[in-house]
């Protein structure tokens, strides 16, 4: 090759213009979004602006995209890029072996996935020792040049006895034409465009079969001991559970596929005609795909599946996390945790209204020790000592002999109007025995931690379960499964944008819930709470300057989503940015409101007449900011969470012997999959509304219908008390025929 001249540094820059712009158009091709709102969204996000603060405070620029749009382009863009760099790592190698030709280069340069730059990769990567690189060092590549021009004579023993060479290892003719067979098969399965074939049609014609390694083994996957699927229509649940049971070495799976149509193809795109070889062409062509072909392909489409099924397990466990997170707090009321358990013990935790620990102690109401009246004894007193309204009991062991005990406790003390809630305890035992926990109440032990958790939950959910790792929440199906390092980068996000959809009160959050807000880490959140515990309380944003490390980008991105209630300035209270209160001072003063009229029916009835589009023009602001500012405005220091139904108290049990099919109940949703709905009834497990069930009409996801923490209105169908399962429906004419049998 002619030596190349150095790249000048406006060569790199127009390069390097034309690559942004290609990443460019093909997001905004894929993500259905102009180009301008794709250029500006890249832009922000390489300025260091985080994607809540984007998404809240940038609307004008970036035409209102919301979160879940930002993260995409987000997450395309980082794709690109490194695609783009593995691009350039192959250019580089293929250029430095003296094989890049124009052509090449424009393949590589155009491939829009990392597949296929590996596959036009592959015929140049250093490989391992191989049959064919055994043939090539025999010196038998020229036979191999010579089969593939295919000629009409001599025949291609006679042509193959002239490299046989004692020397080489080339003892006769057929080693040598064998040689030169095994160097073809790899050069056709290094051919880019045949594998492109060859992987779209496993994909499409490809069926998946299952088998047990013992069939008379029972266990969870029995319904796979003999299956068979076509790969592309299974759903990714289904995908999952076979590559566990797979991983458990309890099943054998493999990717069936006819093989007569490739032969077809590869013979169509191989074999020009009649010739001396063609016979010896049709035994290379089988021989390179069910040798090296077939078996990496179905590597790279299981791989394929699998990544499907961990993308809906995520999303499904995304979707699940931030409506358990964004649950209805249950605000101003006096709490008793139980962490229920046998030998060990209830273990109880009073908190009052802020979530302040008031007592822990431990009882002994259920088997094997079985002393009720002294545990009576202990809650009736903590019950009229701490004033409480509500006990709340985890759904782990013995939960439901605890709750037997509690509700005819309650019945006893009927005047005291109590109420109690079964609630997930999932992740509690992993918040317990963290260094967090150990700091936050260093004189417990872990079970009494886990009570006190398990009553902080319920009022505060947010607050509470961000202590924890995402992972251990439980509120998705396969999530140990999956990639974990995608599922942690989702969650996190999740997390992150329900803290700062909310907003967090600067005075009272803990550093876990602080280190979720836009712009600040770990660090910045334990010198927020070191500096207000040196300071004292927190009286304006402006202070947060103050704080060591908390530069000036990070208060940009933070600022707006940190809330001062009952500060110097009653903006601080809002989701208003500072850089929006002059403008905010101004309309105020044009509707003769003083900011501590702010949340009065007067306020609230002048803001709620503002023209929009005409005050906009006179502020210089943005539609959208001022119509978010107006909101504010009018419900300073609103929750969004408060306008959400509160979970569904009881004061009574009722066992899986109750149910009758046609039941009606309230339930709670506690976990939506791909086949349905878990709801909790109020028996020990929960029933399963199946993804028919969930709706008259057709529903293609359950997630389309249900939400973690709604509370619904389901029918009992069929109930199992052996196994005790039971199934729901939230049909009417599905409840009618339950009803009729």
């Amino acid at each position: 090759m002619a030596e190349q001249k150095p790249i000048t540094e406006e060569q790199a820059k127009a390069s390097e213009q034309q690559i942004r712009e290609r990443i460019v158009k093909q997001i905004a091709g894929e993500l259905q979004i102009s180009l301008k709102q794709i250029r500006t969204t890249i832009d922000l996000l390489a300025e260091g602006n985080t994607i809540p603060f984007i998404a809240r405070y940038r609307k004008e620029m970036t035409g209102e995209l919301d979160e879940n749009q930002l993260r995409d382009i987000e997450e395309r863009h980082q794709y690109l890029r490194n695609l783009q760099d593995r691009k350039d790592e192959v250019l580089r190698i293929i250029s430095e072996q003296d094989k890049l030709t124009s052509e090449l280069a424009a393949s590589i340069q155009n491939a829009s996935k990392l597949q296929e730059v590996e596959d036009l990769y592959r015929p140049y990567r250093q490989k391992r020792k191989t049959r064919a690189s055994v043939a090539k060092e025999k010196g038998l590549e020229p036979l191999a040049e010579w089969i593939m021009s295919q000629p009409k004579k001599p025949e291609a023993l006679v042509e193959a006895a002239r490299y046989i060479d004692a020397e080489k290892g080339v003892e006769d003719a057929s080693h040598a034409l064998q040689g030169a067979m095994d160097i073809l098969a790899e050069s056709i399965s290094d051919d880019a465009s045949i594998r492109t074939w060859i992987r779209r049609y496993t994909l499409d014609h490809g069926m998946l079969v299952t088998e047990a390694k013992k069939a008379d083994e029972e266990s969870v996957y029995e319904m796979y001991y003999s299956y068979r699927e076509l790969a592309k229509k299974m759903p990714p649940h289904r995908i999952l559970a076979i590559n566990r049971g797979e991983r458990e070495n309890i099943l054998k799976v493999q990717l069936e596929v006819a093989p007569e149509p490739v032969y077809r193809y590869m013979d169509k795109q191989i074999i020009k005609g009649p010739s001396a070889v063609q016979s010896i062409l049709g035994t290379v062509i089988e021989d390179a795909y069910k040798r090296l072909i077939a078996p990496s392909i179905e590597r790279e489409v299981r791989t394929e599946l699998t990544e499907k099924g961990d993308n809906q397990a995520i999303s499904i466990f995304a979707g699940n996390l931030r409506n358990l997170l964004l649950q209805a707090p249950i605000k101003e009321t006096r709490v008793l945790g139980v962490d229920p358990a046998y030998r060990t013990g209830c273990k109880l935790a009073a908190v009052d209204e802020t979530g302040k620990l008031l007592e822990v102690a431990v009882t002994y109401p259920t088997p094997p020790v079985n002393k009720k009246r002294e545990a009576a004894e202990t809650i009736r007193r903590m019950i009229d000592e701490h004033q409480i309204e509500l006990i709340v009991i985890g759904n782990g062991t013995a939960s439901r002999e605890t709750e037997q005990f509690i509700a005819e406790l309650i019945q006893e003390m009927e005047e005291r109007k109590l109420a109690y809630l079964i609630v997930s305890e999932a992740g509690a035992s992993v918040y317990s025995a963290s260094k967090l926990a150990q700091e936050e109440f260093p004189d417990l032990d872990v079970a009494q931690r886990s009570a006190a958790s398990i009553a902080r939950r319920v009022q505060d959910p947010l607050a509470e379960l961000v202590k924890i790792d995402p992972k251990a929440i439980g509120v998705g199906q396969y999530q140990h499964d999956v990639s974990q390092k995608h599922l942690e980068t989702s969650l996190k996000g999740v997390v992150e944008s329900a803290v700062n959809h909310v907003g967090v009160d600067v005075n009272t959050a803990s550093p876990s819930l602080l280190s979720y807000v836009a712009g600040v880490n770990a660090t910045i959140a334990k010198n927020i709470v070191k500096y207000r515990e040196e300071n004292g309380r927190f009286m304006s944003r402006k202070q947060l300057q103050k704080v060591p490390r908390l530069g000036a980008k990070t208060l940009q991105q933070c600022v707006g989503f940190l809330r001062i209630k009952g500060g110097e300035n009653p903006l601080d209270y809002t989701g208003i940015h500072p850089e929006s209160y002059d403008a905010t001072k101004k309309l105020l003063k044009s509707l003769n409101i003083k900011p501590e009229q702010l949340g009065s029916p007067e306020a609230v009835a002048a803001l709620a007449n503002v023209d929009i589009e005409a005050a906009a023009e006179s502020l210089e602001l943005g539609v959208p900011t001022l119509r978010d500012i107006l909101d504010s405005l009018q419900r300073p220091g609103r929750d969004p969470r408060d306008e959400l139904p509160l979970p569904i108290f009881r004061t009574d049990v009722l066992k899986i012997e109750d149910l009758t099919p046609g039941m009606e109940l309230q339930g709670t949703v506690r976990n939506v999959i791909d086949f349905g709905a878990f709801v909790d009834i109020g028996i020990k497990n929960d029933g399963l509304v199946h993804i028919s069930q969930l709706s008259e009409q057709f529903v293609k996801h359950p997630m389309d219908v249900v939400s973690v923490g709604d509370n619904v209105t389901v029918w009992v169908m069929n109930v199992d008390v052996k196994k005790g399962r039971v199934g729901l429906t939230m049909r009417p004419s599905s409840a009618n025929q339950a009803n009729a049998q």
